[in-house]
């Protein structure tokens, strides 16, 4: 499709057009009927928040209807007779679990624990509903004086080496525990305890059992968060007298598992998982192992691709992807596969056959199977699409749009649609990338381009909007982004091409993307490019502008710029730079500066905007502060803009007017250098 069919009288994106956008996610099929339950989310009318709600599609209607008004309504989930719909609700800031009939009606409040909710699942027989919460590891410990005093100024101790994480701030003495809940009396029990997370559970078939991902330490002082590898445990249900049983351990592998689902018939566990070969650059895998126990089988062996979802967008962060998905046979599974640039549903047989059951340039970010396993149901993005629900007919491939929650944004402006390119490089690999034409193209006309520069690194620009890319195609920029050595989706080599080598082979892919690029698009203006990018996005535009005059402007976001702080300061610095970079600061100092876009300050000649949330515990703000004061000193263009109550996660779920100004600074940056 040409951008002049996009063009007939329609105005110009905006990065105001942010309020507008409205989000869909979290399909659920009821299990009789088909109708689809799922979350739409927007920002309210303040701009200061985000508001959901959730809505049914009938399975022979032809309009969505909304079912429940919020406004923070997520994760629904259908009783196995399809009679109820639990989900989570938010109030107060406390999010719990809430159920409403089928046909609608008054929801009522299920829990009322402490600490917010989440993973909710129902018992096979609906009788009970598990889900997990923030529990105190030591509730003995407790110092609260039931507010009868003012609360007393007092020290943290910190036991942990993993004391934050980017997006919860410091640990809180709590653990991700299992809580079971009755539906009819609200009667709750915890069923695990300790110093673990319990992550991703699951019922067994049978009802007797519940299986979840957790890294529990084998002797007492084994440090937990320094291990990668962990297993699969399960539980049974409290005994009569409410006592919870101890987890049992399942495998024994050296294996980092991500999330598990049994069999119909309970015989059989399937999971992602994979062996950290190349450690977090290790691709995901399919297994499965008997449910008793015993030696894990790779499923996927003869696919050389990643299982799940590696694609990037700025339209959502993180969704939930949930385990494979058993056909009702038992005899193949359903999961999501990242491969150049798409996303898509495959099908495995046990034996590590396989089929793609959807097609098209897209990124299908969640999927869910009707009860009849005749339909996927598809939550999908494409170049030009920002997300809706996909009906797509198995055997046939035939498909429906279910939702159009965007149609009237998307109906007023322009889009600019992406071509794709490849380039060799000096390896032997081929890059994928895409070119985006400026708003109003001319051919003749030259034009300024801007490269992006994804994060990760082991993550994979896909066929999905990007407001971003199309903001600064409606300023008039052609926008070139790609997916250099390191990204997922090209194989397991591919991927491993950045592990030690931060700033090289990478490097290279993107300058020589750029050369391609103005190769194949003779539009691009080859003197007036600029450069940007968020987390290892803003670590490559650090790295690049200390190594090259030749973009005339460039954008670091939420960048890292010395190994060496960063070590000891991001939530997953000492486990990310020994596995990405190399080293450590006492034994490898030297290859960690070398390494560092910093020493290379000197050189940068670039004018640089430094963008950094406050809250950033991933690429904390200080990595910021070193390069801007670095370049103050030296007397280079710069400027430092921080951005409060803001984590790594900004540019995708950050305070809505902080996305938008943002969005206005990086346009404005390029603007006003003349690019």
């Amino acid at each position: 499709m040409s951008n002049s069919q996009f063009s007939m009288a329609k105005r110009r994106i905006t990065a105001e057009d942010l309020y507008r956008l409205h989000w869909v996610s979290d399909p659920a099929v009821h299990p009789i009927s088909g109708e689809i339950a799922y979350v739409e989310q927007y920002i309210n009318e303040e701009h200061s928040d985000y508001n959901s709600g959730i809505w049914l599609f009938p399975f022979q209607g032809d309009a969505p209807i909304p079912f429940t008004y919020g406004p923070k309504d997520e994760t629904p989930v259908w009783s196995p007779d399809g009679t109820q719909l639990a989900f989570l609700r938010t109030t107060d800031g406390k999010r719990q679990v809430w159920i409403i009939p089928e046909r609608g009606g008054e929801a009522r409040q299920l829990t009322h624990v402490e600490n917010n909710v989440r993973s909710l699942a129902w018992s096979p027989d609906g009788t009970c509903i598990s889900f997990v919460a923030k529990t105190a590891e030591n509730p003995s410990s407790s110092t609260s004086d039931g507010g009868t005093q003012k609360a007393q100024l007092k020290g943290r101790v910190v036991n942990r080496t993993k004391a934050k994480s980017d997006g919860y701030g410091l640990w809180d003495d709590t653990r991700d525990h299992l809580y079971v809940t009755d539906v009819t009396s609200g009667y709750t029990v915890q069923l695990t305890s300790g110093a673990y997370d319990v992550a991703e559970p699951v019922w067994s078939p049978d009802g007797q059992r519940i299986l979840f991902v957790a890294r529990i330490a084998e002797h007492s002082k084994e440090d937990t968060d320094l291990r990668k590898q962990n297993d699969l445990f399960t539980i049974a249900l409290g005994t009569s007298n409410g006592d919870a049983a101890a987890p049992l351990k399942l495998t024994h592998t050296e294996l980092h598992i991500e999330s598990a689902a049994y069999s119909p018939d309970g015989l059989t566990i399937a999971f992602y998982g994979h062996d950290r070969h190349a450690k977090d650059a290790t691709q995901t895998r399919l297994y499965t192992v008997p449910s008793s126990g015993g030696t894990a089988v790779c499923v996927s062996e003869t696919l050389d691709a990643h299982l799940g979802n590696a694609g990037m967008s700025d339209m959502r962060s993180h969704l939930h992807v949930g385990p494979p998905r058993f056909s009702a046979d038992g005899q193949s599974l359903y999961t999501l596969v990242t491969l150049e640039g798409n996303v898509h549903v495959y099908q495995f047989a046990l034996d590590g056959t396989f089929k793609i059951l959807t097609q098209g340039e897209r990124e299908i970010y969640q999927f869910e199977l009707t009860s009849d396993e005749q339909h996927i149901i598809a939550a999908s993005t494409d170049v030009a699409l920002p997300g809706d629900l996909f009906r797509i007919a198995i055997h046939s491939g035939t498909e429906e749009q279910l939702t159009r929650v965007n149609d009237s944004l998307l109906d007023e402006i322009e889009i600019s649609v992406p071509e794709s390119f490849w380039t060799e490089v000096e390896d032997g690999r081929r890059v994928q990338g895409w070119v985006m034409k400026p708003a109003g193209f001319k051919e003749g006309v030259s034009y300024p381009a801007i490269l992006e520069i994804h994060g990760g690194p082991h993550a994979m620009y896909s066929n999905s909007f990007f407001h971003e890319f199309q903001l600064l195609a409606a300023k008039g920029y052609t926008v070139i982004y790609t997916n250099p050595g390191g990204s997922r989706g090209y194989g397991q080599s591919f991927t491993n091409v950045v592990l030690g080598d931060y700033g090289g082979r990478d490097y290279t892919d993107l300058l020589s993307a750029v050369d391609e690029a103005i190769r194949q698009f003779p539009f691009i203006h080859p003197e007036r490019l600029g450069v940007t990018g968020g987390s290892y996005g803003g670590f490559m535009t650090n790295w690049i502008v200390g190594h090259t005059d030749r973009f005339r402007a460039a954008v670091t976001q939420r960048s890292i710029s010395n190994w060496l702080s960063m070590y000891g300061v991001s939530d997953i610095g000492y486990s990310f730079t020994e596995d990405e970079v190399g080293g450590n600061p006492w034994d490898d100092c030297e290859l960690l500066w070398r390494q560092s876009p910093l020493a290379y300050v000197q050189q940068i000649n670039t004018p640089l905007l430094i963008l950094h949330g406050e809250q950033d515990l991933r690429c904390p703000i200080e990595q910021g502060e070193q390069l801007f004061t670095a370049l103050r000193r030296l007397g280079k263009p710069t400027q430092f803009v921080r951005f409060p109550a803001s984590s790594h996660e900004l540019s995708r779920k950050g305070h809505p007017q902080l996305r938008v100004e943002r969005l206005q600074r990086i346009t404005n940056w390029f603007v006003q250098h003349e690019l």
